[in-house]
């Protein structure tokens, strides 16, 4: 699903629906608590304080977008992030700013008619 971060930006769509899944607030909050450990449902509400099933609807977003992924453990659900995504998603903005980088650098504009 995602590409590589060393060789190709992630195509506009994906891009923009990964921006758009990460963007949201609860969301982002939840990527920053998995990046430092793996966690389950109720770890996450309390660390949140958002309600469980709020927080099940967002990481059912998060898990459909390829953000985090889940390990059964017993009654519980852990997630875990996938931070290949995050890097892709990182390496497209580097392309993008290298780009810009360059325009600026070489004060390429295209002419009015």
């Amino acid at each position: 699903m995602m590409m590589s971060a060393k060789t190709e930006a992630i195509p506009a769509p994906e891009g923009a629906d990964l921006i758009r899944v990460i963007a949201d607030p609860l969301r982002y909050e939840i990527v920053t608590l998995l990046a430092r450990e793996t966690l389950c449902t109720t770890h996450l509400v309390e660390e949140t304080g958002a309600r469980q099933t709020n927080l099940s609807n967002h990481l059912r977003v998060l898990r459909e977008a390829g953000v985090v992924e889940t390990e059964p453990c017993g009654r519980f659900t852990y997630y875990r992030l996938r931070p290949e995504v995050l890097t892709s998603l990182a390496g497209a903005f580097t392309e993008l700013a290298e780009t810009a980088r360059t325009t600026v650098a070489t004060d390429r504009k295209r002419p009015c008619p």
